[in-house]
């Protein structure tokens, strides 16, 4: 009945799911700092790729009335937005990681672990969600600067909820409504509600796999810190950048460029001891998961000459050499 629903409201195809990699979006080590240039080059390259098939010369107008920090005026000119002017975006949705927000809330009082009858995973719970929208609006607001109408939706505002930590249904009209009246629907990892262990934190590349599972993009893009997945932390001297990685119908995941010395060799990873959402490891798992579904996923470094050809979908097909980052499709 659900998937009824949700197919109800689904009047198109999506073009493309991206995931802003908090620690690509904020300082990761700097308690609830964002990275601002990085999110300015990642909200132009956005709208480059929505806008594509539109003049470069196209005037940007900025959706974001609100005062700014530091800022005594608003900028908002009405006379700018007579009839059309607003060209609608190519469909894609934003789901954005929460970096250095939310993650120390969620750690320090436990709310990855459940227990909400216990009063400091209670709290821990409200700060968290405090933490995180506080990012989600900051993302919204820059993407509505450059011109691209955006708004902000919080999984557990939207009624979602966990078991396990996975998510058996989740009510994706809201969603889907938002993207057929020409919103960009930004998304983010939050603190839920959980069936078995009364909360939990349901994390953005968990989100992408859902969203992924039921709305069917062209491709998804992952924007992170570094080029793409390395076979072991890419902080290390002998680290190797995998080009490529195919999926198998039994979602087992093999590297098929570079070829590797050691094929059987399981690709290391390494999670932040603040990181209460699995790290890398998760965003390979969920990335392999989506392509099961024969949908192409690149992740790649934001705000580089890689990540606007991969959101532009210059990508699908054979990979240029001189492209760097990693694909994961699937291979039957």
């Amino acid at each position: 009945m659900e998937e009824e629903k949700q197919e109800k409201h689904q009047t198109k195809p999506i073009r493309c799911i991206v995931k802003l990699g908090g620690a690509a979006i904020t300082f990761k080590n700097e308690l609830e700092k964002i990275h601002e240039e990085n999110l300015g080059m990642v909200s132009s390259q956005l709208r480059q790729a929505m806008m594509s098939g539109c003049s470069p010369s196209l005037k940007v107008l900025g959706m974001d009335w609100s005062k700014r920090h530091g800022e005594s005026e608003v900028s908002c000119n009405i006379d700018d937005f007579v009839g059309d002017a607003i060209v609608n975006p190519s469909r894609f949705v934003v789901v954005h990681g929460a970096g250095s927000f939310g993650h120390f809330q969620a750690s320090k009082s436990g709310v990855h672990k459940g227990g909400l009858d216990q009063s400091l995973v209670k709290a821990g719970f409200v700060a968290t969600r405090i933490s995180v929208t506080t990012l989600n609006l900051e993302i919204v607001r820059a993407l509505a600067r450059v011109g691209i109408p955006s708004v902000g939706m919080s999984p557990f505002s939207c009624g979602w909820s966990t078991y396990e930590k996975n998510i058996p249904s989740a009510d994706l009209s809201s969603v889907t409504k938002a993207i057929d009246t020409g919103f960009v629907p930004v998304l983010h990892g939050d603190a839920v509600l959980d069936g078995l262990q009364g909360c939990s934190i349901l994390s953005g590349d968990v989100i992408i796999r859902h969203l992924a599972a039921h709305l069917k993009p062209e491709y998804v893009v992952f924007l992170t810190d570094v080029l793409g997945v390395y076979d072991r932390p890419p902080t290390e001297p002998d680290a190797v950048l995998l080009r490529e990685i195919a999926v198998g119908e039994d979602g087992k995941w093999s590297v098929v460029k570079p070829v590797l010395q050691n094929m059987n060799k399981q690709v290391e990873t390494t999670v932040a001891a603040h990181d209460t959402t699995g790290g890398m490891e998760t965003k390979i798992t969920e990335a392999a998961m989506i392509a099961r579904l024969g949908i192409d996923v690149y992740i790649v470094k934001a705000a580089t000459s890689h990540s606007l050809r991969a959101l532009s979908g210059e990508l699908r097909g054979n990979i240029p050499d001189d492209w760097l980052g990693t694909v994961i499709r699937f291979v039957s």
